[in-house]
């Protein structure tokens, strides 16, 4: 806030006002020409006035002097009290999904050692890890499907086990391994997973007709989904997924099995949600692909976040590919493997 500003008393707010209040004796009094009241100290005039500047002026140099004295110091000019004009910092967006502490075992595995993340509203984010690093028990955990041992999960302030509820119903979660009714068609799957969130049929019909143009999949909707393909199983589900417009997106590989062509159009709704103020959690194991596709991200090896933040943050000057391999423990050596040369037969 600048020196400047000023405001109004009825908007609620507390501003600085610099300007002097004026006194009771600045308004003229009717009937007395002449005789109008400034409210002002008078200036004194000619010579007068500028002895009076100068015995000011080193008046107020003495008194500086006798200060900075009495304190052991040189006489020089004191500091400025004025705030600098500078203008305020962007805000950050509020966090919409925050982990604390999060500790999942399996046994004698810890799956999940002390995980914390905060994921703000608007971004894309991913997570990346070796095979084994964690990063489905993580997602899993972050959605209510695993409960875990130690730490808590937020939605939109809404805590996961104390209010899954609530907590669900802002999310939709595409989980990595896929287990859909195949026996329906994909038009009727998803008319299914609308009217299960709350939407009435003709809002379902027409969200179906959407999503299924989006991702190419207006000639298979009267197929069962047992018929599809790989892809178009987790272009499906995908579809499903969004269909009741959730506010937070949690993905687990939803690139896996896609063709480049089925993942760019992935990519692009996934952008034209985040920038409607969605936000979407995705694992990948294509660094390429969540170094162009996410702003940031988070690395997870042997259960820990070894590295989190902005893209810029995490990577630096290098590839995310390189980072990534750096902290996962560098590339294996195979010199010894000279075997590999000796071709059998």
């Amino acid at each position: 806030m600048t020196d400047d500003t000023t405001g109004s008393a009825t908007d609620g707010t507390v501003t600085d006002v610099l300007v002097a209040p004026a006194t009771p004796d600045a308004t003229p009094r009717p009937g007395k020409k002449g005789k109008k009241r400034s409210g002002r100290a008078t200036r004194p005039q000619g010579a007068a006035a500028q002895g009076a500047a100068a015995q000011a002026t080193q008046a107020t140099r003495d008194d500086e002097g006798r200060g900075q004295e009495a304190q052991g110091g040189s006489a020089t000019p004191a500091p400025s009290t004025k705030r600098p004009s500078t203008r305020p910092n962007v805000p950050q967006q509020p966090v919409v999904l925050r982990a604390e502490g999060l500790v999942k075992r399996y046994g004698q595995t810890l799956a999940v050692d002390d995980v914390d993340l905060e994921i703000r509203k608007g971004s894309i984010f991913g997570v990346v890890g070796p095979n084994g690093a964690g990063k489905t028990t993580t997602l899993s955990v972050l959605t209510g499907l695993l409960r875990p041992d130690a730490g808590t999960v937020t939605v939109l302030d809404h805590d996961v086990w104390a209010d899954p509820t609530a907590a669900k119903r802002a999310m939709g979660v595409l989980p990595d391994r896929l287990r859909l009714f195949d026996r329906l068609t994909g038009a009727q799957m998803l008319f299914y997973s609308a009217t299960l969130r709350g939407l009435d049929g003709a809002t379902a019909r027409s969200r179906s007709a959407d999503l299924a143009d989006a991702f190419g999949l207006g000639d298979a909707l009267g197929r069962p989904v047992a018929d599809y393909s790989v892809g178009m199983a987790k272009k499906i589900a995908l579809a499903a997924t969004l269909i009741h417009s959730p506010r937070v997106l949690v993905l687990d590989e939803p690139f896996e099995s896609v063709d480049p062509v089925s993942a760019t159009t992935i990519t692009d709704i996934l952008r034209r949600y985040t920038q409607g103020g969605g936000t979407v959690v995705l694992s990948s194991h294509s660094m390429e692909l969540v170094q162009r596709t996410c702003d940031s991200v988070a690395i997870v090896v042997g259960g820990k976040v070894l590295a989190a933040g902005t893209m810029a943050q995490v990577r630096g000057r290098r590839s995310l590919e390189d980072t990534f391999v750096e902290l996962a423990g560098g590339r294996p050596v195979t010199e010894s493997m000279e075997w590999l040369h000796s071709f059998s037969g």
